[in-house]
């Protein structure tokens, strides 16, 4: 299949995350949540509605009013005189948008990106949305973002870029540094709700194969980026585990990798099947037997139609190190 038509909507830059369930590590490439920071700002987050819950306008408004109060004692405690009128607000369905920038300007990150971004994984991936109201929080520039960060949830950004916080309910962006890292972070509360027992191979791999991506025919569509250089240099110093050996790694091994090849040989990977034609067919067969195989390395080996992984990966890192940086679309 030849995808011909493609139009790039945002602008992506390179972006990590870690579920938030996981410890920081000095590792300042990387986005890393703390579990243990004080009291969630969402107001949802003390009474959980059930899973897979249909959000009224009325869910929206009272978490709308809940969060306002919340912003204004979180800053008031900091300085008397700030008001949550700085920031601007947009529902934009599953989320609610937070940004201090103009309204006109939230909006347009609303709609340009959540909502592109949203509409297209749900048609591609996921059929359920995030069991809880999420906050998208947009900071305007590196300042506002750090700051904001210290005094709405109590952390010390280690990214320059955004992270998807579960223990928050919320995803912190600098939104100055672009769309690509709000896109990848949007991929985490979806997997979170339709595959919790999803491996961090995968859930990295494919929020980090749309940080840099467009659309191609109504579809996402990932493009080469950032990551590649680093992976070329790792295949060719053969220092790039197996994939039964990246499939297999717990949340530690996965990001405990300063070098970031496990990242880049997960995206790839993505890449690749995506390249295939075969992406959503192998989201749907590990989804459905993820009990059975719960690493996703034997769906793996069926849907490539491959007995000897060793030589597919031989494969695979020829195929990769013919890749340039661009924004080619053609699948097989």
């Amino acid at each position: 299949m030849r995808l011909a038509r493609t139009f790039l909507l945002v602008v992506f830059l390179p972006a990590a995350c870690q579920p938030s369930n996981t410890p920081k590590m000095p590792i300042p490439a990387y986005a890393w949540s703390n579990a243990t920071a004080p009291a969630l700002l969402s107001p949802l987050a003390s009474s959980s509605p059930p899973a897979h819950h249909t959000f009224t306008d009325a869910d929206f408004a009272r978490h709308l009013a809940l969060l306002k109060r919340n912003i204004k004692r979180k800053l008031t405690n900091a300085n008397p005189k700030a008001s949550p009128a700085a920031f601007s607000f947009v529902v934009q369905r599953p989320f609610v948008v937070i940004g201090d920038e103009p309204k006109a300007a939230v909006q347009q990150h609303a709609e340009g990106t959540v909502k592109w971004a949203v509409d297209r994984l749900r048609q591609d991936f996921f059929s359920k949305d995030p069991n809880e109201i999420l906050d998208i929080w947009l900071f305007k520039d590196a300042a506002s973002y750090e700051q904001h960060s210290q005094l709405l949830f109590g952390e010390t950004p280690t990214t320059p870029y955004g992270y998807y916080s579960s223990t928050h309910k919320a995803l912190i962006m600098n939104i100055e540094t672009g769309g690509g890292t709000l896109v990848h972070e949007i991929v985490h509360p979806f997997m979170e709700a339709n595959f919790p027992a999803c491996p961090p191979w995968f859930n990295e791999g494919l929020g980090s194969l749309f940080e840099q991506c467009g659309d191609s025919d109504g579809h996402i569509h990932g493009f080469t980026n950032w990551r590649l250089p680093g992976l070329q240099q790792a295949i060719r110093s053969k220092a790039v585990p197996s994939f039964k050996e990246l499939t297999g790694l717990d949340a530690h091994g996965f990001y405990n990798d300063e070098r970031g090849v496990n990242y880049a040989q997960a995206r790839y990977l993505c890449y690749y099947l995506q390249q295939k034609g075969l992406l959503v067919r192998f989201y749907q067969e590990f989804l459905s037997r993820q009990k059975q195989d719960p690493s996703g390395y034997l769906t793996l080996q069926r849907i490539l139609a491959e007995t000897d992984m060793d030589l597919f990966k031989a494969k695979w890192e020829k195929y990769v190190l013919t890749l340039r940086q661009g924004y080619e679309v053609t699948v097989e």
